[in-house]
């Protein structure tokens, strides 16, 4: 079995808003060799999938500049130190982005989105019992529309490649019945 490789040196090297760049040096176990590697550091995430009592789930389509392009997502974003949970950022998320509320919020599981360069994890969550509650309040860097989707329609959608993202594709893996421990 392999073994944890030790730390020879860190260096942060670029901090931005949404994440920082460090370069790691660390010796193989194995060949007793040093190697650099680069992890972008960033805080958790959370998405939530926001369910009504008439079975519809209450996404966004908004524009992504990584891909360029319009997509179906669940809400969601980081998890920022003063929301002081995951399930708190969802519920914040899930206003922020939708201006819907629910009672229930539970957890459905945790991944890590890329260890071998990422140090974050991302928190799935449903919440059950969605409903209006005002007006959404998107960050100045967002442009939202909120969509209602027949949850029946959503492993077909993600079939044709309509929902891609794969954050959100994984908290849809978790609700139709995968379980991380």
């Amino acid at each position: 079995m392999p073994d944890e490789w030790p730390l020879v040196s860190s260096q942060q090297l670029l901090a931005l808003r949404v994440f920082r760049l460090r370069r790691d040096r660390s010796r193989s176990p194995r060949t007793g060799c040093e190697h650099d590697f680069y992890v972008l550091e960033g805080n958790d995430w959370c998405n939530v999938i926001p369910l009504t009592e008439d079975g519809e789930v209450v996404m966004i389509r908004q524009f992504r500049h990584g891909t360029r392009a319009l997509t179906l997502e669940i809400p969601g974003g980081i998890v920022d130190p003063s929301d002081g949970s995951p399930e708190a950022a969802a519920r914040r998320e899930l206003r922020e982005e939708t201006g819907y509320e629910a009672d229930r919020i539970e957890p459905l599981g945790v991944i890590r989105p890329n260890p071998a360069i990422q140090s974050n994890a991302c928190f799935s969550f449903v919440a059950r019992g969605a409903r209006p509650a005002g007006a959404s309040a998107p960050d100045a860097a967002e442009d939202i529309e909120v969509v209602r989707v027949p949850l029946s329609e959503l492993p077909a959608r993600i079939a044709r490649g309509e929902i891609a993202h794969a954050l959100v594709v994984v908290a849809f893996t978790f609700l139709f019945g995968l379980r991380t421990p």
